[in-house]
């Protein structure tokens, strides 16, 4: 069984731990440099659950940088502005080992306080909005849609960047406008949505629908917009299998949605401390992230 609290800070003695997400660890570099570490541990519900997902930080990791990768021609991304290599941020090799296929340098960036959310289809809390008020963050949605229906176009839906713990909340452009200015946030929302079709034509291809996605994004040096943090993985996004896709339905997926509906049959009210999650469980859905990885990054 994968055990978060092997996981610890002490692993990497040499740098200053600054950040411990729900996911991933940050560690101090320089005054413009971080390493990322993504761990195996499994947020569901705005809850770090106590067991983790074998191998997943690893998977995530390859994830994204496929994705950082294909897609910077649209935006630059964290990566793309380090100048100092992981060698050099670990030197010891014992060190790099443990956190081997895991972590990244990036730039350090000023996050900006959203979380960028992109619907091709209506799912989740989308589609409880909708049946609410037939709409999704103040967006009106033609009426008679079912659940998982494809939407006529894609919508920027964002949320707020909660604390590790607290909920995120569905808020309404507007609210992003007053937030961080009328100009960026229509460049992030322009932005999001074009990453989101190219990511979604090119996985389709793969077999994959992505039902939908969140970025995020910071400010360089400069005010200049840039891609962070993690990108189009399964747990920023929901995958599901093309060849099993039916609207009206609750589509099978490659990400930890399979653990959410799992966490749906238990007696647990959704506040930590999560649930253990049993073997077969673990096993699954360490299955689904690796299936996943292999279809979107295999050449």
């Amino acid at each position: 069984m994968s055990d978060i609290l092997a996981d610890t800070p002490a692993e990497l003695a040499s740098l200053p731990l600054i950040y411990r997400g729900k996911v991933r660890d940050v560690y101090g570099i320089d005054d413009q440099h971080i390493l990322m570490v993504a761990s195996d541990r499994l947020s569901a519900f705005d809850v770090v659950l106590p067991t983790g997902i074998p191998g997943k930080g690893a998977t995530l990791t390859t994830i994204s940088n496929f994705w950082f990768a294909r897609l910077r021609h649209i935006i630059r991304n964290h990566l793309d502005l380090a100048t100092v290599t992981l060698e050099q941020a670990l030197p010891d090799p014992a060190e790099r080992a443990r956190v081997a296929g895991r972590a990244v340098v990036a730039r350090k960036l000023r996050g900006l306080p959203i979380e960028a959310i992109v619907r091709g289809y209506i799912i989740g809390s989308g589609w409880k909005d909708y049946q609410q008020t037939g709409s999704i963050c103040g967006i009106a949605l033609p009426s008679g849609l079912k659940l998982a229906d494809k939407l006529p176009a894609p919508i920027f839906t964002p949320s707020t960047k909660a604390a590790v713990g607290d909920h995120d909340e569905n808020v309404s452009f507007e609210t992003v406008m007053a937030k961080i200015g009328e100009e960026l946030a229509a460049q992030v929302r322009a932005v999001s949505i074009r990453l989101y079709q190219e990511a979604a034509a090119y996985a389709l291809t793969r077999g994959i629908i992505i039902a939908d996605t969140k970025f995020e994004f910071g400010l360089d040096e400069h005010g200049e917009l840039v891609l962070m943090d993690e990108a189009l993985t399964p747990d920023s996004s929901r995958f599901w299998p093309a060849d099993q896709y039916r609207a009206g339905v609750n589509p099978p997926s490659f990400d930890k949605q399979f653990v959410r509906d799992y966490l749906e049959t238990l007696d647990w009210n959704k506040k930590a401390p999560g649930p253990l999650l049993p073997e077969e469980i673990l096993e699954k859905s360490a299955a689904k992230y690796r299936e996943a990885m292999t279809r979107l990054t295999a050449s």
